[in-house]
C-alpha cells in the first residue's frame, strides 16, 4: 500500500513537473515581452506582482477549502481555471499587440485561480506519504519547481528566436490538460474530503490559524521566512533587466537554464540522501551561503561569474526549502495542513510582495540614475559593481544578498525554531 501511494505521488508530481515547465515558458516570455515593450523594470515587476499577489491573498481561503473539500478536485479546478487568464492574453496578442493593462488583467485572473492549487497540492503530498518520505518527496517536488528555471528559459529563449510569445502561451495552456488528467487518475481510490458539518468558514479559518500560531517555533520560522522572501524577491525581479542590459534573450534563457542546474543537482542529492536530522542547522547555513552567492552573482557584468555564482545560489535553495517544509509538516496536524499552508504562504510570502513592489521603482528611479556615467555613485559604488544600464539592478541584488546572509543567523539563534527539530516547540497556553 505504501509503494502504491508513493506511485500515485510520482504520477501527480509528473503532472506538476510539466505544469511548472509550461508556467516557466509563460513567465519568461511575458517578462521579456513587457520589458521590451516598455523598457521599464517597474512595468515588468508590476506584471510579476500581479501574477503573484492575488494567489497569495486568496491562499488562506484556498487552504480552508482544501481541508473542507476534496483536495484533488481543488487542484483540478485551480489548474483548469487559471488557464483562462492565459487564454485572454493569447487572444489579445492574436488580435494585435497585447497592451500592458491587458497582460496585467490576464496574469491577475490566472493568479487568482491558481491559488486553489498550492495548499491542496501540499496537503495531498501529506495525505499520500509517510513521515519518513517527506524529505525525499520534497527533493522531487523541488526538481519540478526547478524545471521552470532549468528547462523553461533555454526552451523559451530558443523558441522566441523563431516564434513569438503566443507560442509559449499555447504550450503552457496545453500542459493544463496533462496535469488535470494525472490528478484525476490519482484521485481514484483516495477518500474524498467532505465539508465539515457544523463548522463555518470563519471557524475553520480560525482553527487553521491556531494550528500555526500555537507553536511559537512555527510562527517564528514563518516570520523569518517573510524576511528571507523579501531578500530573494530582488534577484527574481531584477536579474532579467540586469542581464538584458548587455545580452540578448537567447543568451539570457541559456544562462538561466545553466545556473538552475544547481537546483537540480542539489534536489537530486536531497532525494538520494533523504535528510533526517539537523534541519535547523542546514537551513541556517544554506541561507547564509545563498545570500553570499546572490551578492557575488550580480557583482560583475561577467558571464563566467554570473553562471558560477548563480549555479551555487540555486544549489543552496533546495536544502533551505526542504528543511522549512519538513519542520512545518512535522509540527502541524494533518487535518489542518491545507489551512496551515495557506496561512503560511500568505505570511511568509508577503516579503515577495514588498520586494516586487519596491524593486522596479528603486531600480528605475533611484539606483540606475545613480550608477549611470556621471551619476552620484559612479565614482564610488560604481568602481565595485560597474557603471551603466543594468548596474542599478545589480547593486540592489548585491545589497539584498547581504541582507539575506544577515537574516539567516536569526534562524539558528531562535530557541523556538530549534525546538521544532525535536517536535517540542513551545506552545502558547
Amino acid at each position: 500500500m505504501k509503494n502504491k501511494l508513493f506511485g500515485k505521488f510520482l504520477l501527480l508530481w509528473s503532472g506538476e513537473l510539466l505544469s511548472a515547465i509550461g508556467s516557466g515558458l509563460s513567465s519568461f516570455g511575458l517578462g521579456v515581452y513587457v520589458f521590451q515593450l516598455t523598457g521599464s523594470a517597474s512595468a515588468m515587476t508590476l506584471v510579476m506582482l500581479l501574477g503573484f499577489f492575488p494567489s497569495l491573498l486568496l491562499s488562506p481561503l484556498s487552504g480552508v477549502l482544501a481541508d473542507r473539500y476534496d483536495r484533488r478536485l481543488m487542484m483540478i479546478l485551480g489548474d483548469s481555471l487559471s488557464a483562462c487568464g492565459l487564454v485572454f492574453i493569447l487572444l489579445c496578442m492574436l488580435a494585435g499587440e497585447a497592451k500592458l493593462w491587458q497582460i496585467c488583467v490576464g496574469v491577475t485572473i490566472s493568479s487568482a485561480f491558481s491559488s486553489l492549487l498550492e495548499p491542496a497540492y501540499k496537503a495531498t503530498v501529506t495525505d499520500l506519504l509517510a513521515e519518513d518520505e517527506y524529505a525525499k518527496a520534497s527533493g522531487l517536488v523541488q526538481i519540478a519547481g526547478a524545471s521552470k528555471f532549468l528547462i523553461s528559459p533555454v526552451l523559451a529563449g530558443l523558441l522566441m528566436k523563431y516564434t513569438g510569445v503566443a507560442t509559449l502561451l499555447l504550450l503552457d495552456i496545453g500542459t493544463f490538460f496533462i496535469t488535470v488528467t494525472a490528478t484525476l487518475i490519482v484521485r481514484r481510490g483516495l477518500v474524498s474530503k467532505r465539508a465539515e458539518s457544523g463548522e463555518g468558514m470563519l471557524a475553520s479559518f480560525r482553527a487553521g490559524w491556531q494550528g500555526v500560531a500555537k507553536k511559537r517555533g512555527v510562527m517564528a520560522l514563518v516570520l523569518l521566512s517573510s524576511l528571507i522572501c523579501f531578500c530573494m524577491g530582488f534577484i527574481q525581479t531584477l536579474a532579467t533587466p540586469m542581464m538584458l542590459a548587455f545580452t540578448d534573450t537567447g543568451t539570457l534563457g541559456a544562462v538561466e537554464s545553466v545556473i538552475a542546474c544547481g537546483m537540480l543537482v542539489s534536489s537530486i542529492l536531497i532525494g538520494v540522501l533523504s535528510l533526517k536530522k539537523n534541519f535547523v542547522g542546514i537551513l541556517s547555513v544554506s541561507l547564509f551561503f545563498s545570500g553570499i552567492f546572490m551578492a557575488l552573482f550580480a557583482l560583475r557584468e561577467n558571464m563566467v561569474t554570473i553562471i558560477l555564482f548563480g549555479f551555487l545560489f540555486f544549489a543552496t535553495l533546495p536544502f533551505a526549502n526542504t528543511c522549512l517544509e519538513v519542520l512545518v509538516r512535522k509540527n502541524i496536524e494533518n487535518e489542518l495542513q491545507g489551512r496551515a499552508w495557506g496561512l503560511i504562504g500568505v505570511i511568509s510570502q508577503l516579503g515577495y510582495v514588498f520586494s516586487y513592489a519596491l524593486a522596479g521603482p528603486l531600480s528605475d528611479r533611484v539606483f540606475t540614475p545613480l550608477l549611470l556615467p556621471g551619476g552620484a555613485l559612479s565614482q564610488s559604488m560604481g568602481k565595485l559593481v560597474g557603471v551603466g544600464a543594468g548596474r542599478g539592478c545589480a547593486l540592489l541584488i548585491v545589497l539584498a544578498g547581504l541582507m539575506l546572509s544577515a537574516f539567516s543567523t536569526l534562524v539558528y539563534a531562535s530557541k523556538a525554531v530549534r525546538g521544532l527539530e525535536a517536535g517540542d516547540a513551545l506552545e502558547d497556553r
